[in-house]
């Protein structure tokens, strides 16, 4: 194995692989249009595809791959890619990142494969809240996917949620209680400005500190977390023991850091989240490109890498969203939703 570092020393470790564009819900924050432009079916990777890029990005450092789509689950069959990826010993890490509508009908499937972990994105437990959000009246069947994780022999779950201003900055510690109930830990994250957010605007931003504050006022003193590593978030305890984290990609960016890069369903790989511009690896590789081939395609790209995007985004003086609609529908790779978080 190559270990492959970017100008900044940062490490090629982590990939994320969007399975699919499409999505069973329309998060506002994520996906606020009503119409949208979506990836050719045919230019979509197979299964062997993916098997065979991850073995290339596996020989250059990668142990830890998140399947994400748009919604992983609604692609057919997913278990079974599951089962490839699982099969391969350099992997030590194996997730899915999932709204949780069809968790429940898929859990044990997944586990079985040999999935090892489990993140379910949980915004609100309120109904209400839920179909304001996003556009459909599914959060029991949300709950139902999240309680379905322990039963299938799931351990290190997390639930993540996005926190807006006046839309669920009021219920933090209601879902702390939740995440101790499940078990899973939580994960706050604040409202970026990235992809298919063509609505952010600073003042929805609730910081790290503001979270901490509200928290501290019905828990008492929360500890930080001492850890240098690469995860995205800060972690902190709470008096009774509890864990949760935050990810504050806004107001405190973690670039210096972060060894993730994206490849979208089409087979298009984006160093950094912000990034508006990929590197397409299907064409060489529907092409005839071998492994030789594709390891020196990835590594020029990555031992070039200079993504700062979070903290330059950081750095604006007039700071708004950092696409607008026409761009995103003239490259949907561009979109969140195609890109996976």
């Amino acid at each position: 194995m190559t270990r492959v570092e970017d100008t900044l020393g940062r490490p090629l470790r982590n990939l994320r692989i969007s399975v699919t564009d499409r999505c069973n819900l329309r998060c506002q924050y994520c996906m606020p249009e009503e119409e949208y432009a979506w990836l050719p079916r045919a230019e979509i990777l197979h299964f062997g595809e993916i098997a065979a890029l991850v073995d290339v990005f596996t020989g250059l450092g990668v142990d830890k791959v998140r399947l994400t789509g748009g919604e992983p689950l609604l692609r057919r069959e997913l278990p079974r890619l599951v089962r490839m990826l699982a099969a391969k010993p350099a992997l030590r890490d194996l997730a899915v990142t999932t709204n949780g509508l069809l968790l429940a009908e898929q859990a044990s499937a997944l586990r079985e494969a040999g999935l090892h972990r489990v993140t379910v994105s949980l915004d609100t437990l309120r109904p209400d809240r839920f179909a304001a959000l996003t556009r459909r009246a599914s959060h029991a069947q949300v709950l139902e996917g999240i309680a379905a994780v322990p039963r299938a022999g799931f351990a290190g779950t997390k639930l993540d949620t996005v926190v807006i201003r006046g839309l669920n900055d009021d219920e933090l510690a209601d879902l702390v209680e939740f995440a101790k109930a499940v078990p899973a830990e939580l994960r706050f994250i604040e409202y970026m400005d990235v992809g298919g957010a063509t609505r952010w605007s600073p003042d929805q931003v609730v910081s790290r500190r503001e979270m901490l504050e509200l928290l501290e006022r019905r828990y008492g003193r929360i500890e930080p977390i001492v850890d240098d590593g690469p995860a995205p978030a800060d972690r902190y305890r709470l008096p009774d023991g509890t864990v949760f984290g935050i990810i504050s990609s806004t107001t405190q960016p973690f670039c210096a850091r972060c060894d993730r890069s994206r490849l979208t369903a089409d087979g298009t790989w984006y160093l950094c989240l912000y990034a508006t511009a990929g590197v397409d690896l299907r064409g060489p590789f529907r092409a005839g490109a071998g492994p030789e081939a594709l390891t020196a395609l990835i590594t020029g790209r990555w031992r070039g890498r200079t993504d700062r995007g979070a903290e330059e985004r950081l750095a604006l003086r007039d700071r708004a969203p950092l696409l607008q609609v026409a761009q995103l529908r003239a490259d949907p790779r561009l979109e969140m939703h195609t890109r996976g978080g």
